[in-house]
């Protein structure tokens, strides 16, 4: 090896190393301010009114539902929310149910336990599948680490979210392609219980030709709306569509909500801002436009399998105007998929650092009112992994 090489990869392991401490470090510290925020709350409320776990009231209440078998009455505002205070105060915050109906197929165990035994079985269980399925088998200390203390993961537990569960079914779906074509079909179709993280899925399988997936993909959906129904009855579906997609609309476009300073996408960044409605919907649409022409272009042909993956996911969170920080855990593998390339450069380490503190920094960002802010760390992070892989166009191999 010569000098410079030498001198090259002592240069390269350095800033993975410095890398890895300053993401490690990171997250330690938000894990920490959120074990503090927990200590000096009225618990099991928190300094806000919510109850622990936050929106796991969802959750739970939604698998208590699902076992009185009768869950569409409570699709509707009023009724939901008395429920809520029913259950947990009456000046408990507003919450709304936003869950296509086939989601309480999998989630009613957690309605035959207390709530806390619940909370703690799905941030237990969730985490533990998440770091398998992320982790691809490798058992390198540094991975392991960087999965679990991610800020997204302490964000995600917080706020009692499903960030696990659709990471997990988003990376073995991805994970799966080549070896379990209809696997990965199966899981990409239970993904549907959060379908605009799905929105780009059909486009990347069919730019690929993974026609196996795409047919176990329809099926596996086909059988959750149908089994839904034939469980539930079908005014489940009607009342979903009657009554919980207008409040869910009406929320994200009405108004500027506290929960949209969790959303860094440049639509909800726009709206923080200020800005008319038009120009809001303008911004994203230049964004989305550009993300399917980088997606389009990515799986065209095969290109290096590592950057192609992470542009894809990437593009999961620029391409839709509703996505939430908590939904940011998947970065984590991205994170331990190209932390230790030899073609990383200080930029490529930086844009890492910055999307992996993002679902933590989300909130203070939405408030400083900029445009966009709380987004662009995501957008640049695609932005630079296009670049590297207009930069080495060479076909390198099949996609994982």
């Amino acid at each position: 090896m010569s000098v410079q090489a030498a001198a090259s990869l002592r240069m390269q392991e350095a800033n993975r190393d410095l890398f890895f401490k300053l993401a490690f470090a990171f997250g330690v510290v938000i894990f920490g301010l959120e074990i503090g925020y927990l200590v000096k709350s009225p618990l099991p409320y928190d300094a806000v009114g919510y109850y622990l776990g936050r929106d796991f009231v969802n959750a739970w209440l939604g698998a208590k539902l699902a076992l009185s078998g009768n869950p569409a009455p409570y699709f509707e505002f009023g009724a939901y929310q008395a429920l809520l205070q029913k259950n947990f105060g009456a000046d408990y915050p507003i919450h709304i149910w936003s869950y296509p109906p086939h989601l309480l197929l999998l989630t009613w165990p957690l309605g035959l336990m207390p709530y806390v035994t619940a909370y703690v079985v799905y941030c237990v269980f969730g985490l533990i599948l998440y770091v398998a399925v992320a982790s691809e088998g490798s058992r390198r200390p540094e991975h392991l680490l960087l999965l679990i203390i991610a800020p997204a993961v302490t964000v995600n537990i917080w706020c009692g979210q499903n960030g696990f569960i659709i990471a997990a079914l988003l990376v073995g779906g991805l994970t799966q392609l080549d070896r379990r074509p209809v696997l990965s079909g199966i899981l990409f179709g239970l993904l549907s219980i959060k379908p605009q993280l799905g929105l780009l899925l059909p486009l990347m399988l069919v730019l690929t030709g993974r026609w196996r997936t795409v047919v176990a993909a329809t099926a596996t959906i086909a059988i959750l709306l149908v089994a839904t129904a034939l469980v539930f009855g079908g005014e489940v579906w009607t009342a979903y569509i009657r009554d919980a997609m207008p409040i869910q609309r009406r929320h994200t476009f009405e108004g500027v909500q506290n929960f949209m300073l969790h959303m860094p996408t440049a639509f909800m960044n726009a709206k923080i801002a200020g800005l008319p409605m038009a120009a809001c919907i303008a911004i994203q649409s230049v964004v989305s436009a550009a993300t399917v022409a980088a997606v389009v272009w990515t799986f065209w042909r095969r290109r290096d399998p590592a950057l192609s993956m992470a542009l894809f996911v990437t593009a999961i969170f620029t391409v839709t105007p509703y996505a939430f920080n908590y939904d940011m855990v998947v970065f984590g593998w991205i994170v331990v998929k190209l932390m230790d390339r030899a073609d990383n450069e200080p930029l490529d380490y930086a844009l890492m650092l910055a999307v992996w503190a993002t679902p933590a920094l989300t909130v203070a960002l939405g408030m400083t009112g900029f445009l966009p802010f709380s987004a662009l760390p995501i957008i640049a992070f695609g932005a630079r992994l296009w670049w590297r892989l207009r930069r080495d166009p060479a076909i390198a191999g099949v996609a994982p």
